[in-house]
């Protein structure tokens, strides 16, 4: 009898873990809180419920006799993974990783207390202490919720902001923050990496580093991401070493992790690290075009307790690449056939569409599409993207 598994979420991010599962062979449940997320029709079976909802997942769980429990892409189910795996003895992360590794500020406290590399950081859970902590601050400094992801109710404060805008950078990162609290932390400076990691019984193997592409200032949105990185053998010697701590630090013993760093002129710092598989594609599209490996496929089945061999890595290069946009309705995508013929084009993918409302981008919910690639290394990767998103054009009216 085939094993059952339950994946938390079902947007399109879930979807290749779904799809995936099936093709193991696996029976696969799907929860999520949307009734018209994409990811039910690939599933055996759906349940619309929040995955934050732990009481309700543990229930499903209970009934349908699952043998694993997992998320992709995204750290705010994490929570319940864990709980659920600990009431019925499945394989996750203890309920403290998930807290550590979701919460920004008990994040940094573990990491500070095994001196770790951190930024500076304050926590504030009112405004009157927001006020007091920024007066430590240096100049620039990044305001951002606690408990949040996908670059939302991120600020960064570049000069002496009088006391209403302060006001209202506090008030919009808020709206963001599901505990009403707050993280004011030194804002840093330098190459920005992430790295994916797969934790099998304690033993960390470090399988991709990514270079990453943001708008900047002020809100930080990922806008691209290429494999392996481009930066020198000693500063990925450094990046290794850090995350491995790292991932000690917070407790992941059997599972992914993605970890955010900065390069400083200090060395490495890092931003955050999560107890899952990096979401923007790069598990499931950048990571098996660079290094021939299936993160998605490794945490399916150690999630189930079933035995997984790391391939050996293959290296080439691989990228993608967001589409910008201003705001307006789509008029017209054009062109779209012609750049996906270019020799190294994998995907061209578009979350909106023609007659559809867009903004500027805020968040990673604004980003309208994106292009991947793969080549024999990453820096030709990108060019190949950078031109297939040159002959595509976007009409926004």
């Amino acid at each position: 009898m085939s094993k059952k598994i339950l994946i938390l979420g079902a947007s399109i991010l879930q979807i290749p873990a779904i799809c995936k599962a099936k093709d193991l062979g696996y029976v696969v449940l799907v929860a999520d809180f949307d009734p018209l997320a994409k990811g039910f029709e690939y599933a055996d079976k759906k349940y619309v419920v929040s995955t934050n909802d732990l009481d309700g997942i543990l229930k499903i769980a209970k009934k349908e006799k699952i043998d694993g429990i997992m998320t992709l892409a995204s750290d705010i189910p994490m929570k319940t993974v864990s709980y659920v795996a600990e009431q019925l003895n499945l394989v996750s992360v203890s309920t403290d990783t998930a807290m550590k590794t979701t919460n920004k500020y008990l994040m940094r406290e573990t990491l500070a207390n095994d001196n770790i590399s951190i930024p500076k950081y304050f926590k504030v859970d009112s405004l009157t202490h927001f006020l007091e902590v920024i007066e430590l601050m240096d100049t620039k400094y990044i305001v951002k919720p606690t408990d949040n992801s996908g670059s939302r109710g991120i600020y960064l404060v570049e000069d002496k902001m009088d006391v209403s805008e302060l006001k209202k950078i506090y008030r919009d990162c808020l709206t963001q923050s599901r505990s009403g609290e707050l993280l004011v932390e030194e804002y840093m400076e330098g190459p920005e990496v992430s790295v994916e990691t797969l934790t099998i019984n304690n033993k960390t193997t470090i399988v991709a580093i990514t270079d990453k592409l943001t708008t900047g200032s002020p809100n930080f949105v990922e806008m691209g991401h290429s494999q392996p990185t481009q930066l020198s053998e000693n500063e990925i010697k450094d990046i290794k070493e850090i995350t491995v701590a790292a991932v000690n630090s917070v407790g992941i013993d059997n599972g992914p992790s993605h970890t955010e760093i900065i390069l400083t002129s200090s060395g490495p710092k890092i931003v955050e690290i999560g107890a899952r598989l990096g979401g923007d594609n790069i598990t499931t599209h950048l990571v098996p075009l660079s290094t021939g490996i299936n993160l998605v496929e490794a945490c399916i089945k150690i999630s189930l307790n079933d035995y997984y061999d790391i391939p050996k890595e293959k290296k080439q290069g691989s990228a993608i690449r967001y589409f910008s946009s201003k705001q307006g309705d789509i008029s017209a995508i054009k062109n779209v056939e012609t750049a996906l013929a270019l020799n190294g084009v994998e995907q061209i993918f578009f979350t909106k569409t023609v007659g559809e409302k867009v903004d500027y981008i805020k968040d990673s919910t604004n980003r309208i599409g994106f292009v991947i690639t793969k080549a024999e290394n990453a820096k030709l990767a990108i060019k190949i993207c950078e031109e297939a998103m040159k002959i595509i054009s976007i009409e926004i009216k």
